[in-house]
C-alpha cells in the first residue's frame, strides 16, 4: 500500500536524496530549477508518497538506517518512494503554478505512484482556488492529466530548455488565452481556501517514466 500525504519538515533530507537519485546533480542546471531558487513552494501544494517499510521486498537484509540511500532512519515506520511540489509562478502576466520536480525511487517506478502524485497535487491546486499549472516535460506521458503545449507558445522560461516541453494545464477553462511573455518567479496569492485532498492508493501496473523537471 502506498500513501501520498503532504510533505513535512522532517522530510526535507529524504526528499533532497530522492531527487538526487532520480536526477544527479544536472538537476540544479535546468531551467525550471532556476525559477525555484531560493523560492518556497505555494502552500499546501507539496506531496509525498510513502511504503511502510516492513512490506519492502528485496530490502529485509539491508538495515534499515542504510535503506534507500540512508532515506529510510531506525525506527521509522515509512519511507518515501515518491515527491512533487508545485510553485507560485507568474506566466507573462497572468498567475499560475509550476509543477516539479516529480520524482519516483527507481525501485517503485511502474507503479502509478507518479501519476498519482500528480492527480492528487493538481486536485489540491484546484481545490485551492489557483487556474493554471504548468511544467516541462514529456508531452505524450502528461497529456493523460489534461496537459499540453496549445497555450505556452507565446510563453518562454529564461534559459535553456526545449520549448516543445513547456506544457500548460487550465484548471479553469481559459485562464491561459492569450498568456504571452517571460516566465517568472512570483510571492503568492490570495487564493480560495477549499478542503484538502486526502489520497491513498494500492499501486499496480505497468513501467512509467515519472519524472518532472
Amino acid at each position: 500500500m502506498i500513501n501520498i500525504r503532504h510533505e513535512r519538515p522532517t522530510d526535507a533530507p529524504a526528499r533532497e536524496a530522492l531527487l538526487d537519485l532520480a536526477f544527479g546533480a544536472c538537476r540544479f542546471e535546468k531551467a525550471s530549477e532556476h525559477l525555484r531558487e531560493g523560492c518556497e513552494p505555494a502552500g499546501g501544494l507539496s506531496f509525498v508518497a510513502t511504503a511502510p517499510i516492513p512490506s519492502l521486498a528485496g530490502y529485509r537484509t539491508i538495515p534499515f538506517v542504510l535503506w534507500m540511500n540512508g532515506q529510510a532512519r531506525r525506527g521509522e515506520d515509512e519511507a518515501m518512494v515518491g515527491t512533487v511540489r508545485l510553485w507560485h509562478i507568474a506566466a507573462g502576466a497572468r498567475a499560475a503554478l509550476l509543477l516539479g520536480p516529480l520524482a519516483v525511487h527507481p525501485s517503485w517506478r511502474g507503479r502509478g505512484i507518479g501519476a498519482a502524485l500528480t492527480r492528487c497535487a493538481l486536485a489540491q491546486a484546484r481545490q485551492l482556488g489557483h487556474t493554471a499549472v504548468l511544467l516541462v516535460g514529456d508531452g505524450p506521458y502528461y497529456a493523460r492529466f489534461g496537459f499540453s503545449a496549445d497555450k505556452t507558445d507565446r510563453l518562454w522560461l529564461p534559459g535553456r530548455y526545449e520549448p516543445e516541453r513547456l506544457l500548460s494545464h487550465e484548471l479553469e477553462p481559459g485562464a491561459l488565452d492569450g498568456a504571452h511573455g517571460l516566465i517568472s518567479a512570483a510571492p503568492p496569492l490570495p487564493t480560495q481556501l477549499g478542503r484538502g485532498v486526502s489520497f491513498t492508493a494500492a499501486m499496480h501496473g505497468r513501467m512509467e517514466l515519472v519524472e518532472a523537471a
